[in-house]
């Protein structure tokens, strides 16, 4: 079965950094586009980064510059570099990553959120 482990988040002042990382496991064949999300209580779900399997990344223009996507294939762990931290930054964070696995096929995954708190 697989599933998606994430590490990092926490508290940290404003102008500060943060990195998250999710790790895929589980019977993995191959792992196309990662992602990561937040969401703020009482809003939708956001898009913040993603990167395809190829590399690509994009973007939400709230994080641009100050946010670095990236994954590790060998390692099938996609990264979250937070920068220059705000106090709007402030969210649960999930990875979310499409994998074709052994079983069932190819699907969205979703790791569990982290909390990631900007406040002095």
């Amino acid at each position: 079965q697989v599933q998606l482990v994430k590490s990092g988040g926490g508290l940290v002042q404003p102008g500060g950094s943060l990195r998250l990382s999710c790790a895929a496991s589980g019977s993995i064949f191959s792992i196309y586009a990662m992602r990561w999300y937040r969401q703020v209580p009482g809003k939708q779900r956001e898009l913040v980064a993603l990167i395809t399997d190829g590399g690509v990344t994009n973007y939400a223009d709230s994080v641009k510059d100050r946010f670095t996507i990236s994954r590790d294939n060998a390692k099938n762990t996609v990264y979250l570099q937070m920068n220059s931290l705000k106090p709007e930054d402030t969210a649960v964070y999930y990875c979310n990553a499409d994998i074709r696995a052994l079983l069932p096929g190819t699907r969205n995954y979703w790791g569990q959120g982290t909390q990631v708190t900007v406040s002095s």
